[in-house]
Parts: structure tokens; sequence; C-alpha cells
């Protein structure tokens, strides 16, 4: 299955943000078929708040792509949009999106909220969770434990107590 190929890239994606210190989340934009942007989390890395793995994704298949409207092309992503990356899939006129994950505290595709199915905006993406949600959350479960204080394989990540 496509959708299963894509989503299993962008897990391999969000094992390198992980190595680096990002909690590991991997985006990748395909079209037709075809890849067209993947990226994964780099907020530690760039020490940039709006680093997400679904911003640099969209903004790299945007400019691949030389427009803003990413109306034919598909979203893999291993978590969750928060409500920031939900308001970008709309922004950006997205055709479609899959996720992972879920994310219960965050989530802004179907979780928390329905970013992209709120009618006050014009345009509507359709999204569909839990695609290898196991694989996932099992990746995000692993490094999590990684960065407790103690832990021998404690990642680059700087653990914030508070």
């Amino acid at each position: 299955m496509l959708h299963e190929t894509f989503m299993r890239i962008a897990l391999e994606i969000a094992e390198e943000a992980g190595r680096q210190g990002d909690i590991p989340v991997g985006a990748v934009v395909a079209q037709g078929g075809m890849i067209i942007a993947k990226a994964h989390n780099r907020r530690e890395l760039d020490r940039d708040p709006f680093a997400h793995a679904e911003m640099l994704a969209l903004r790299d298949a945007a400019k691949a792509l030389g427009r803003r409207r990413l109306s034919d092309c598909t979203l893999y992503v291993t978590l969750e949009p928060c409500p920031m990356c939900a308001g970008a899939l709309v922004m950006a006129h997205l055709g479609m999106c899959y996720f992972a994950a879920r994310d219960e505290r965050q989530g802004c595709v179907e979780s928390v909220y329905a970013i992209p199915q709120d009618s006050a905006f014009s345009h509507r993406v359709p999204c569909v969770g839990g695609l290898l949600e196991e694989e996932a959350r099992a990746q995000l479960k692993r490094f999590f434990q990684n960065c407790r204080p103690g832990n021998k394989e404690q990642t680059k990540r700087e653990v914030n107590p508070g």
C-alpha cells in the first residue's frame, strides 16, 4: 500500500530527528505517487520554534512546485499535527493528510480540536489518523525513555525539568 510506504519513510526520517536530539517527528509530502519533499523536526537543532517537520516539508514542497497551494498533494506525518501545523495544512490548501500517532494533548487534526475541518475556514483538509500508529508510538516512547535523566543512552536534547 502506497500510504504505508510513505509513512514508513516518514518514520525513518523521524529517527534522524531523534538522533539529533529533537522529538522524532518526520513528514513526507507526495504528489501523484512521488515524494516532493520530506523533513523532520529541527526545533532544537535550529533553535527555531517553527521548525516542525510538517512546516518544513510543506515549505519545501511549495518551493519545489513553485506555488503555495498544495491541493494535489498529500502529507504523511508521524505525529498528529499541533495547532500551528494544522493551520498550515489549511493555509496551504493541502489535498490530504495522513498521520500516525494521535496526540491527545496538542493534536489539532482530531484529538483536541479539528482545525482542518472547521467550517470557519474556506478550505477543509481531509485527515486520516492511525496509519502505522503502533510504530510511531513505539518510536516516541523510546525517544522519551532515553531522555530521562540517568539513562545511559540519553540524547543530545536538553531535558527541561520544568
